[in-house]
């Protein structure tokens, strides 16, 4: 049986950080705010996962009040989701997932995006596909400087 699952997160941008996105250090004026290295892309990816197989979310496993977790590499916490899932019996078949960001420009990152999240979860490239929209100066990035990202994941 298959299952599928959606993730969805965003960070406000803050001018003292590094942006880290999909694993992935990206030149630019403004990382994301948050308690790890605030990876907006694997961590809807993340609680992607955990959503089709009815594990709760990435704060459950991964909650924000705990010190072992301040400045913690996103690529980590996708990883040990993706080993839960294994030690339960579950495969993944595909991950897409959806960047939403006025600037920068992420095209020319997002091979490595996708290399990193199928290493991740153990997975070939052609298992993960990476988009970027900027939505046009519209919605929450448009108004709020943040960036964000949906994904979506079946598991069997």
């Amino acid at each position: 049986m298959f299952r599928i699952g959606h993730g969805y997160d965003v960070h406000r941008l803050d001018s003292n950080r590094k942006l880290i996105l999909g694993g992935v250090e990206i030149p630019h004026t403004a990382g994301l705010l948050g308690h790890s290295d605030a990876d907006v892309l694997l961590h809807a990816v993340t609680d992607a996962l955990l959503g089709a197989a009815a594990m709760g979310d990435i704060g459950g496993l991964f909650p924000d009040t705990d010190s072992r977790y301040k400045d913690a590499d996103s690529l980590e916490f996708l990883r040990a989701a993706a080993k839960e899932l294994a030690r339960r019996g579950y495969s993944i078949s595909n991950i897409d997932a959806t960047v939403v960001a006025q600037r920068p420009r992420l095209s020319g990152y997002m091979p490595d995006m996708r290399k990193n999240i199928a290493r991740a979860c153990f997975i070939g490239e052609d298992r993960v596909s990476v988009k970027a929209t900027t939505e046009e100066g519209l919605g929450f990035t448009g108004a709020c400087e943040g960036i964000a990202a949906h994904a979506i994941c079946i598991i069997y």
